[in-house]
């Protein structure tokens, strides 16, 4: 795995593409699966996501399906444009409201993102084994970090890898639909209605990506 991750980045940090005509797209409406893997070759989290492009909200469900003895048991509750989330504990009907400090989305590309080349996964000659995919790049300052986003040339994120000082994680994602096949799991549950937004420590910076670390 240490390789293939190696050859990515190597690829695209020294591809030579000319990017001036390329804007980062967004990601549509999705439900699917995300698996959170450190570089050290931990699994942190897989779960289901249900993710609305147009209001900025994800919820992310982990250790259900497919538990694991090294994956974090998390349901998330993120609204991007609102800076909050909620972390959900259903089975003690209860649950934590706190703020964003960085509102780096996982599954979409964010405008400032820099356009770094096309890569094709797989064989780009040989029909349906091959995937053509858009790399971007950017920084994440509240996190002192950066990251490296595939993407379908349709914005169906593939996999994301993030680096900061202390940790770096590659976040992929399978069996992609484009719908939204249960709103009510972007809507807040009855039992964490009117809850205040805790304070946040002196020098946390809360994030989806920091839930892992």
């Amino acid at each position: 795995m240490y390789a293939a991750i190696t050859l990515f980045v190597l690829m695209c940090l020294t591809a030579t593409t000319h990017a001036e005509h390329h804007q980062p797209c967004h990601a549509p409406n999705m439900t699917g699966f995300m698996t959170v893997i450190s570089l050290k070759g931990e699994i942190r989290a897989f779960g289901a996501f249900t993710y609305e492009s147009m209001g900025k909200k994800l919820r992310f469900r982990s250790n259900e399906s497919h538990p694991t003895n090294t994956s974090l048991g998390l349901d998330l509750l993120m609204f991007f444009e609102e800076g909050v989330f909620y972390e959900i504990d259903s089975k003690n009907q209860s649950c934590e409201k706190k703020s964003l400090q960085s509102t780096l989305e996982p599954l979409d590309i964010p405008d400032d993102a820099t356009f770094l080349s096309t890569l094709h996964s797989g064989s780009p000659s040989i029909e349906g084994e091959g995937l053509k995919i858009n790399a971007w790049t950017g920084s994440m300052p509240e996190l002192k970090g950066h990251y490296i986003m595939s993407v379908t040339m349709g914005c169906l994120p593939v996999s994301t890898l993030y680096f900061t000082e202390s940790t770096s994680f590659l976040i992929s994602n399978t069996d992609v639909e484009l719908e939204i096949k249960d709103p009510d799991l972007l809507v807040v549950p009855s039992f964490c209605l009117g809850l205040p937004v805790e304070e946040t420590p002196e020098g946390t910076v809360n994030s989806f990506l920091n839930e892992f670390m």
